[in-house]
């Protein structure tokens, strides 16, 4: 359900496409949780069916490309997000991270593999975090909503990469404290 809350949000920013929203959401909401084509699309086709939104094609840029579908908020839909808005929020904090899924079972595996996946998991924190930073600069000047959600996600980006050193620290210890070295290509081809 929160998907089509937040579908409706983003179009009272701007009308957009499927695409558009799909990127916007994974881009700047991504640290709350991912979704996939397979969810737009049919939230899209619901909530126009539900007079929230309407569609509108718009002109081909080139002969190569396909039209494009263009979603705009309703005034009901407006009404639906406002009445969502102003509602009670769920209790319950969620964390939704393949990668957190995958390391709770690394016990039954390779301790070397382990470490070697958490460390390519720090890079691409710390990589997500140097964005989010830059991101948080340009958002200081939005809304002061906004710009607390982009504290928030640089806050627990920090924490992740924090708990992510000391997590391969420890599995270090386990492996005879010695850095696992990266398997080389071949290796690779082998698993």
């Amino acid at each position: 359900m929160a998907l089509r809350y937040s579908i409706l949000g983003l179009l009272h920013y701007q009308d957009m496409h499927g695409y558009q929203i799909k990127k916007h959401i994974e881009k700047h909401f991504g640290f709350m949780w991912s979704i996939n084509y397979g969810q737009i699309y049919p939230n899209l086709k619901k909530m126009e069916e539900d007079g929230l939104i309407t569609l509108k094609s718009t002109a081909k840029a080139d002969s190569k490309r396909p039209e494009r579908k263009l979603y705009s908020i309703t005034p009901k839909g407006r009404a639906e997000f406002k009445t969502w808005l102003n509602s009670l929020p769920e209790r319950n904090m969620l964390l939704r991270d393949p990668f957190l899924m995958r390391f709770v079972f690394f016990g039954f595996g390779d301790p070397r593999r382990a470490w070697l996946i958490v460390d390519e998991q720090i890079k691409s924190y710390e990589k997500q975090l140097k964005t989010r930073r830059e991101n948080l600069r340009k958002w200081r000047k939005l809304d002061i909503y906004v710009h607390l959600m982009a504290e928030l996600g640089l806050t627990l980006n920090e924490v992740f990469l924090d708990w992510l050193k000391k997590a391969q620290a420890e599995i270090a210890n386990k492996i005879d404290g010695t850095k696992p070295v990266p398997p080389s290509t071949e290796e690779r081809a082998d698993t």
